[in-house]
């Protein structure tokens, strides 16, 4: 059940958000750049120090393996990774590397995760690394989330340290169904959930954020480059936000319901959450390419109306 204080916190000062469900990969050597440029959608190659992307590893077909952050320190390249992930791909990357000077280890047991997110986050964050200077941390932001998103990598022996600065700061924490309900109006899909490794990502229109489409090649690309240019993008399937026409959270579909259109099943949910500032539900799920571009009226199985929701309308 969605708390909606917690909720209202999020959406208008600042919250500790736990990311102990994520893991860490790291990169070491002065070829790991290059070597993840030529495996991965994004221009990791154009990372200065501090700087970070969203980049996704695909199989030679174009689907999705996993998706991630890259963070590049100045010293190493940290991936922020699925946590359940982090171990077989670091394994995978050991295994495709040749004579680059590159060592690659799962560590996320060497660094615990936390976000801070809110419209005062950045602020707080400045407050706290002030008030403890210990509890210094890598950081990135997440532009993809309707607030501003702090993502904390923070060496494991600092992370006591580094979650008393923000409470200090007056940072508050928050649960997972508060965290749920912005990442979905915010049209943030999960991998796991909203994606998965059957998905190619212009199917998830994650494309605009984890493709560079002026480097040079990776793996999946043939597949990517076919559909952008001979199918003029078009897949048959295409992940939207929506927004469920009921009155309360208690009403609200389970995700992996049907979404039709007449007497046809035209899709599927795949995250749901109930947002106190639509006081609708919203969602995310799959529907085919015909109805994704029309205005045609989204039924669920048992007729509650759903709408396709214009981006940003929850910004």
């Amino acid at each position: 059940m969605l708390r909606i204080p917690e909720y209202e916190s999020l959406r208008g000062s600042a919250v500790i958000i736990d990311r102990s469900d994520r893991g860490v990969v790291r990169l070491d050597g002065a070829d790991r750049r290059s070597f993840l440029q030529g495996l991965l959608t994004n221009d990791i190659q154009a990372l200065a120090p501090g700087s970070s992307c969203y980049a996704a590893l695909l199989t030679p077909q174009g689907r999705m393996i996993a998706d991630m952050n890259v963070l590049e320190t100045g010293d190493c390249l940290l991936l922020d990774v699925r946590r359940d992930q982090a171990a077989p791909l670091s394994q995978r990357f050991d295994q495709s590397i040749f004579s680059e000077d590159v060592m690659v280890r799962d560590a996320s047991a060497e660094y615990g995760r936390l976000a801070v997110a809110g419209p005062d986050a950045k602020h707080v964050l400045e407050q706290a690394l002030a008030l403890d200077p210990r509890a210094s941390s890598d950081q990135f932001a997440d532009p993809a989330w309707a607030v501003p998103m702090f993502e904390l990598v923070v060496e494991a022996d600092a992370s006591a340290n580094l979650l008393s600065a923000l409470h200090a700061a007056g940072a508050v924490d928050v649960g997972r169904e508060a965290v749920e309900a912005v990442r979905i109006e915010s049209g943030v899909p999960l991998f796991g959930v909203d994606m998965t490794e059957d998905t190619i990502p212009l199917e998830a229109g994650i494309e605009n954020r984890a493709i560079s489409f002026t480097k040079g090649c990776y793996v999946g690309q043939e597949v990517i480059i076919r559909v952008l240019h001979r199918g003029h993008g078009r897949v048959a399937k295409k992940l939207v936000p929506l927004t469920i026409d009921v009155p309360s959270e208690a009403d609200l579909p389970s995700p992996g319901a049907s979404i039709r259109n007449d007497d046809k099943d035209v899709g599927r949910l795949t995250s749901v959450a109930w947002s106190p500032r639509l006081g609708k539900g919203v969602a995310l799920g799959y529907v085919h390419r015909d109805s994704a571009d029309t205005d045609e009226k989204l039924f669920t199985t048992d007729g509650t109306l759903i709408s396709i929701r214009p981006t940003g309308t929850t910004h």
